[in-house]
């Protein structure tokens, strides 16, 4: 590919380039190249200055796109034009990066070609969990700018962090076991459900500290069923002093969050000890999202500025779980120290 996708991944997702870039290469380009197509694509549902129904149409066709090209046959890309035009007066670099992905959306694709039929099959089952996943939220939300809306149930909640994030789990789960420990034993069924609960807790994280954002655009990921049984409606979470009463609900997504991210660091403690580098990448996005728990238990979502974990405390938790990786039974407790 004439693209540099590693320095698209590093402008479009600092974490998670970090993450793809320690795995073995044996995985690394179908993970990384599945990501740039999720990130395209949401970058298409996200662009809330385009009508709804365009958005829709243009999603649609870049699903066929996919899975097209999965069958080794040349797609018919969507016209992405009305995506690259915008009204503001400059592009800020993830904007930037987001506009390389769609502006290069037929070399992605293209990509596809290189991998075997049973890794294409893979990358076209996660996008289509994926897509269809961004497709639901954008019917949810389609009047956000008039009005908030907000998830009925926790089902829906569920659904929607499997779709977005437990269904990548699932993929990174199929890829290692294909290509990186294939005669390793396990308890599969209990792997996968690890594995998809570890992607729906990384995702739970990111809508419990993202709360005051997805408000000021309309978005209440917080169930509406859920904050009614604490005479709640989403319009009372844009006033900080409902923190109260929101506190205990709040403190409840939290500590499912936290289980989530237990079952991962299962997942993680129960991969063969020689894939160093598969158990470093899982380590690090669940250390980081089990600190930033510890300090959304504190303060008041509602009024406080976004949690961020500093690039410096980022690298201190990248070097803490390299040192400590020989001594085993100490790295394995890394988790329990962040709880």
């Amino acid at each position: 590919m004439a693209l540099n996708t590693d320095e698209l991944l590093k402008r479009v997702s600092r974490s998670f380039y970090m993450t793809l870039r320690v795995l073995p290469r044996a995985i690394r380009p179908q993970l990384s190249l599945a990501y740039l197509l999720a990130r395209a694509t949401d970058t298409v549902a996200d662009t809330d200055t385009i009508a709804v129904d365009k958005r829709q149409q243009v999603l649609s066709g870049m699903r066929r796109s996919i899975q097209t090209v999965c069958a080794r046959l040349k797609p018919s890309v969507p016209d992405l034009t009305a995506f690259l035009q915008t009204d503001r007066s400059g592009f800020s670099v993830k904007e930037n990066a987001e506009r390389t992905l769609l502006e290069n959306f037929e070399t992605l694709l293209s990509a596809l070609f290189e991998f075997s039929e049973a890794d294409r099959e893979e990358i076209r089952a996660v996008l289509e969990t994926i897509t269809h996943g961004q497709q639901t939220d954008i019917r949810r939300f389609s009047t956000a700018s008039e009005r908030l809306n907000a998830l009925a149930t926790d089902d829906d909640l569920d659904a929607y962090t499997y779709e977005v994030a437990g269904c990548v789990g699932e993929f990174w789960t199929r890829l290692c076991l294909a290509h990186v420990f294939p005669r390793a034993s396990f308890d599969e069924k209990q792997l996968m459900s690890d594995a998809i609960r570890f992607g729906k807790g990384l995702q739970l994280v990111n809508i419990l500290r993202d709360i005051p954002e997805d408000l000021r655009q309309g978005r209440c990921y917080i169930p509406e069923q859920s904050l009614s049984q604490f005479s709640l409606a989403p319009g009372d979470l844009l006033n900080h002093d409902a923190m109260p009463r929101f506190r205990p609900l709040y403190n409840g997504y939290l500590k499912l969050a936290g289980e989530h991210l237990g079952a991962g660091w299962r997942y993680t403690t129960s991969l063969p000890f020689g894939c160093v580098r598969i158990r470093l990448a899982c380590a690090w996005p669940i250390l980081i999202g089990i600190e930033t728990l510890r300090r959304l238990r504190h303060g008041n979502i509602l009024d406080d500025p976004r949690v961020k974990i500093t690039r410096r405390e980022i690298r201190r938790v990248f070097v803490k779980s390299v040192f400590l990786y020989p001594f085993r039974e100490t790295w394995n407790r890394l988790f329990d120290e962040y709880l």
